[in-house]
């Protein structure tokens, strides 16, 4: 998960709405510096990273609405409705991953540093339920591994749908100029 991005500029002796409307800007510009990566359903850590800078601006909103304009409601409304759908595709991500693994662990390299950990990144899978699933003795039958397969298909298919929702509705927002939205709400 990216990190938080430090405030500069702060003052400790101007009023609270204009350091919170710094805070504010920093964490939109965190926003859209995963941009670039909406085309893609493939990036994974991307998508969540934009879910997480999603959550930070919106909690940036609520902290502060008793100094931020009356506008900001709606703000808040689409960075929840923006982290909701990226949590959704993220929970499918996971899913995903727990099903691969099980159904593919014992026949692949998947038991060796367990492939999702690249560039020193946090794992997607947690290392102790990747070793339980990698486990030959928790390998699934022939009957649980159709199940398993059938399952990870429709598994495969929501992540697609909660994707495509996810980004339809980030193009609406782009339509609209949202940044350009959030930007004239905080400079009123």
């Amino acid at each position: 998960m990216a990190k938080a991005r430090p405030i500069t500029g702060l003052d400790a002796q101007a009023p609270l709405a204009t350091n919170a409307r710094l805070i504010a800007k920093e964490r939109l510009a965190e926003l859209y510096q995963w941009d670039h990566s909406v085309d893609n359903p493939y990036n994974i850590r991307e998508l969540h990273d934009l879910r997480i800078a999603a959550k930070r601006l919106r909690y940036t909103f609520e902290v502060f609405e008793e100094v931020l304009p009356a506008a900001s409601e709606a703000i808040v409304n689409e960075l929840t409705q923006i982290q909701d759908e990226l949590g959704a595709v993220h929970d499918s991500d996971v899913m995903i991953a727990l099903l691969r693994m099980c159904l593919v662990g014992q026949d692949s390299d998947m038991r060796d540093g367990n492939r999702h950990s690249s560039h020193g990144k946090k794992a997607l899978v947690p290392a102790k339920m990747a070793a339980y699933l990698l486990d030959p003795s928790a390998a699934p039958d022939v009957e649980q591994r159709y199940g398993l397969e059938q399952y990870l298909q429709q598994q495969e298919h929501l992540r697609a749908q909660y994707y495509s929702a996810f980004r339809q509705h980030w193009y609406q927002l782009q339509a609209r100029d949202f940044r350009r939205e959030i930007l004239d709400t905080l400079n009123e």
